[in-house]
């Protein structure tokens, strides 16, 4: 197990950010996770502790959302999610450690700029196979390499301007989905040793605390300025990693 303190630090408030993405404020702070821990571990590691926590999660976030997602949606997405998995596993081991983490910083400060430059108002568009398979084979590439598939995912249903309920329910549906996808590659490569797994053991009892934050701050917390810091944040956060991983 990783004996760190530093380390501990930066990822027990990534799990409590991710568990809030996750039961209830699926804006794409889920992000924010790997970035996080990849301030004091390696991105590669960041990504494989995190995932046996991510599908913890998935399963108490698909029960407090249960039937709240678009089947019609779901249909089109899944397809792209099984093979944007199976690019990402097939591409994985050609990206060093310092090149994953600019990729991941630079995911993460593009995320944050397109934030904070969104345009206030747009008109809803309607859902496409066309843009649904590009948008959901993107984040299952991005969700294999370092769980940042909720950008991608985010562009196609965000455009759609679904009911709040409705949109969460169908980011949990697509991630419970995808996290299982993950999981056997992630076995194959080698990403669920002993350490990594007694690691994410110890973190994993934060999940349900987060996700049940999520849930109650779905409905009571003011959603601007909470994601106007985390955002804030996590352009912080990718410029270091990308300024580190240029150093490397």
């Amino acid at each position: 197990m990783i004996d760190e303190p530093l380390f501990y630090l930066t990822a027990i408030v990534a799990v409590l950010i991710v568990g809030i993405a996750k039961g209830g404020l699926a804006g794409g702070i889920g992000i924010v996770g790997v970035p996080l821990m990849s301030l004091t571990i390696g991105p590669v590691r960041a990504a494989a502790i995190m995932l046996p926590i991510l599908m913890v999660m998935d399963a108490f976030a698909v029960r407090a959302w249960w039937g709240k997602w678009d089947r019609g949606n779901l249909a089109v997405l899944l397809p792209g999610a099984v093979l944007g998995t199976a690019i990402g596993w097939l591409t994985f081991g050609y990206l060093s450690a310092d090149t994953v983490r600019v990729l991941i910083g630079a995911i993460a400060l593009g995320y944050s700029a397109a934030w904070f430059l969104r345009p206030t108002a747009t008109a809803a568009r309607p859902a496409s196979r066309l843009r649904g398979a590009f948008w959901s084979t993107l984040s299952g590439i991005t969700s294999f390499g370092v769980h940042a598939g909720g950008p991608p995912l985010h562009v196609y249903l965000l455009s759609q301007r679904l009911d709040k309920s409705v949109f969460q329910g169908t980011t949990v549906a697509f991630f419970f989905v995808v996290n299982w996808l993950k999981l056997g590659p992630y076995a194959l490569l080698g990403q669920l040793d002993a350490t990594n797994l007694n690691t994410a053991l110890v973190l994993a009892p934060l999940a349900p605390v987060g996700i049940a934050l999520g849930a109650w701050l779905h409905h009571r917390i003011n959603e601007t300025i909470f994601y106007r810091v985390v955002y804030a944040s996590l352009a912080v956060i990718g410029t270091k990693l990308i300024y580190d991983g240029l150093q490397g």
